[in-house]
């Protein structure tokens, strides 16, 4: 994930980038081949007004292996409304649907409203929660993972696919953490405490 030139390549090398020859990353060794070009004019971060009532901060970073920020990423996210419901049964206006770029630290954010509780395709109940998508450098296709929610404690407990994970710590990677009146949840690609990802 680092995006570094690999020497043996047969592809297009990377221009230096000055003295000491350093090279960055290219079309060809990311997935884009730059996100922000098709992605910018369709990034919406914010799917309820400022001030709404409810309204809810999450913010993060997206982690490569070895802790560093990944730029020119995209995050996705795809919620319930207050009450449970996706279009077109939510509510009027609600989309459920936001995407955020990532800055140059890797940082992306979400203006939203937490979701109500689902049920699942077998009448299960699931606790309130995000799916989330992501798009970088060096991944050929998205991968995809979920965001639960700290106050949620017991109806994470119970929640089938979050309790199906044997291990507390990998289990945690999915849990936000609130942090001065936000929640928090950075996204970890590869590494130790690499961030839970299900299939698409």
């Amino acid at each position: 994930m680092s995006g570094e030139a690999t020497e043996g390549g047969t592809g297009p090398s990377a221009p230096s980038s000055g003295a000491g020859g350093a090279f960055g990353p290219t079309p060809s060794q990311t997935a884009g081949p730059y996100l922000a070009i098709g992605l910018a004019p369709l990034a919406a971060h914010e799917l309820v007004e400022p001030g709404s009532p409810g309204a809810v901060t999450i913010s993060g970073r997206l982690l490569d292996g070895e802790g560093r920020g990944v730029p020119d990423g995209a995050v996705e996210i795809w919620q319930a409304d207050p009450d449970g419901r996706f279009p077109p049964e939510s509510a009027p206006g609600w989309t459920g649907l936001g995407r955020c770029l990532t800055d140059e630290d890797g940082g992306y954010r979400f203006l939203t409203l937490k979701p109500g509780r689902l049920t699942g395709p077998g009448g299960e109940a699931q606790a309130p929660h995000l799916e989330v998508l992501v798009l970088a450098r060096g991944l050929l296709r998205q991968v995809r993972t979920r965001m639960y929610f700290p106050d949620e404690a017991e109806a994470n407990d119970r929640d089938p696919l979050l309790s199906a994970i044997p291990d507390p710590g990998r289990r945690a990677t999915l849990v936000a953490a609130g942090e001065g009146g936000e929640l928090h949840f950075d996204i970890r690609l590869q590494g130790p405490e690499e961030t839970v990802f299900f299939a698409p």
